[in-house]
């Protein structure tokens, strides 16, 4: 069942990217390729496919470019939805390449069904979960969310999935478990991305448990009313939006609860640019760009970066001890 719930970090429908504009997006960044930055640059997506389930590539086809309905257009600030077509054909997933608009074209007909997300670690019930019984055990709701890509883009995006807080309940994490590390497929013959040397694959990513548990970390399993498309990250991935993009690792195959901080792969990458929280503060800047404004996608100017991408009031707290300029 979709829910679709107001929260007090709502975004109203005004502020989601058009559809038109989402299908622009393309030309809009052709226009500023001259600010792309180098292939080293952190990916705002994660990995994708499936490790405990059948891989591979069915024939491409073209997929439908009509998104579904959403119950509003912009977000909590009035910030207006990106485009349909923006969120799906501009894309980080170096799993495929680092080429943002190559990846749709790369990932068509990439298979993600049957899936399986394997839950373990130190929890009390471990389990392997078919994607579409976690779609029917948890109530799939509605949240239009803030997307702000270390790169200095951004997006808003009408997300469909579940907090990440109902699969811990339900794994019951041990007392000794302070982290979640996140870890996706490796099948370099059907994601020639994979086959670079600059990363240690597959993609890992990972959250505190207590970041986790926040009500606005959840597992998208779709955006704007439809199901996730293979360059998004189908079936399933992780949407954290007061940090940077690629917090949000896609096409998740397991998930481990642990008690150490797990080294996510731009961490290995680039120590010295990428630490582990990669929250959104336009205070600490990339080593080598400035993180106070960004730039949305569909708009020509820049726009100040929000801490915690705007969700201050809801996440300032799990940090409130914290030096963020030394754990970026």
């Amino acid at each position: 069942m979709l829910i679709k719930k107001k929260k007090s970090w709502h975004i109203p429908a005004s502020e989601i990217t058009p559809e038109h504009l989402f299908l622009s997006r393309r030309q809009f960044m052709q226009g500023a390729a001259a600010l792309s930055l180098s292939a080293l640059l952190a990916a705002c997506g994660g990995s994708k496919a499936a490790e405990t389930a059948p891989v591979g590539r069915a024939p491409a086809t073209n997929a439908d470019m009509t998104p579904g309905v959403v119950a509003e257009t912009m977000d909590e600030l009035g910030d207006k939805l990106t485009s349909y077509n923006d969120i799906i054909t501009y894309n980080n997933y170096y799993e495929f390449s680092t080429d943002k608009q190559a990846v749709s074209r790369l990932a068509a007909g990439y298979l993600t069904s049957p899936w399986q997300v394997e839950v373990g670690g130190l929890v009390n019930k471990p389990g392997v979960y078919d994607v579409d019984d976690l779609k029917s055990l948890f109530d799939q709701e509605e949240r239009i969310y803030r997307l702000r890509c270390v790169e200095a883009w951004s997006m808003v995006i009408p997300w469909i999935g579940f907090p990440m807080s109902q699969l811990l309940e339900l794994v019951e994490p041990k007392a000794e478990a302070k982290y979640l590390r996140f870890e996706t497929v490796y099948d370099p013959d059907n994601m020639p991305g994979q086959k670079s040397r600059w990363y240690t694959w597959p993609y890992v990513e990972g959250l505190r448990l207590d970041e986790a548990m926040n009500d606005l970390a959840i597992f998208a399993t779709g955006l704007y009313g439809k199901d996730l498309l293979p360059q998004n990250g189908s079936p399933i991935r992780v949407v954290v939006p007061w940090k940077y993009g690629f917090k949000s690792i896609k096409s998740i195959v397991k998930i481990e609860l642990v008690a150490q901080q797990p080294t996510s792969l731009w961490m290995a990458a680039a120590p010295n640019e990428y630490g582990f929280y990669a929250n959104v503060n336009p205070e600490v800047n990339h080593p080598r760009w400035s993180q106070a404004t960004e730039r949305r996608i569909g708009e020509l100017s820049r726009r100040p970066t929000l801490k915690f991408n705007g969700y201050e009031e809801q996440v300032a707290h799990l940090y409130a001890d914290m030096d963020l300029r030394r754990n970026y």
